[in-house]
């Protein structure tokens, strides 16, 4: 047995945020029967869960786009913390940003009305991988780059075993499986290790790949499922 929410956030139909929005508004159905208590629970072997017609309106149109973000600029709508993406893209307001990038970070930033594409990204549910670079003032020694692969202890709890590869000197590339708020940020200061530079380049199966800074386009059909299928 299992609610609602989990059976249709599992099977990427909607975010359990969204299925509680539908269930409240009586646009879901268990066996025909309209069910608004978020509690209520189904065997997905035996009932059958279906969406009414009628949430097609709100259903609406489903947008992902990846932003390449400048430097600079601040991962939300809140205008007194500085230039917002949404100054840099105003007809898209109407998204919302799927996790965040720090104001002195750069890259690849989601941006989407899809809630499932955010619960998979950001939900402690899901470890979809997140790829950086970082360039660091000081010098980069092995040692350091496997204590980043092992785990750091941080104020919040030790991160989780990540992949670390040395680009240069004072430049390596980092993969993890989580996104605590500044993670990149605590785990250096951890190593008294000074970011000159941090760049997000991938998330899940999307690059910067042809994206010039300040730039954006929409994930095509079968990018966004890609997302959707990360475990």
């Amino acid at each position: 047995m299992m609610r609602i929410q989990k059976y249709l956030s599992e099977r990427k139909i909607l975010s359990r945020r969204e299925a509680e929005d539908f269930m409240r508004k009586g646009f879901i159905t268990v066996n025909g029967v309209v069910v608004r208590e978020l509690g209520t629970q189904i065997d997905p072997e035996r009932d059958r869960v279906e969406i009414v017609k009628e949430a097609a309106p709100a259903l609406g149109k489903k947008l992902t786009l990846a932003f390449n973000k400048p430097r600079g600029i601040v991962s939300s709508k809140i205008k007194s913390e500085g230039p917002t993406v949404f100054d840099l893209l105003p007809q898209y307001t109407y998204l919302n940003t799927v996790g965040r990038l720090d104001k002195e970070s750069e890259g690849l930033l989601l941006l989407s009305n899809d809630g499932t594409i955010t619960s998979t990204v950001t939900g402690i549910d899901h470890r979809i991988e997140k790829e950086y670079e970082v360039t660091v003032a000081e010098p980069l020694s092995p040692s350091k780059l496997r204590k980043m692969e092992e785990g750091i202890m941080l104020s919040d709890g030790k991160t989780l075993p990540a992949r670390a590869r040395l680009v240069s000197p004072h430049t390596f590339k980092l993969t993890l499986k989580e996104g605590r708020k500044h993670q990149i940020r605590r785990m250096c200061d951890a190593l008294h290790l000074t970011i000159h530079q941090l760049k997000r380049l991938r998330v899940g199966p999307i690059t910067l790949k042809g994206i010039e800074s300040g730039k954006f386009r929409p994930l095509t059909e079968e990018e966004v499922a890609a997302i959707k299928e990360t475990k």
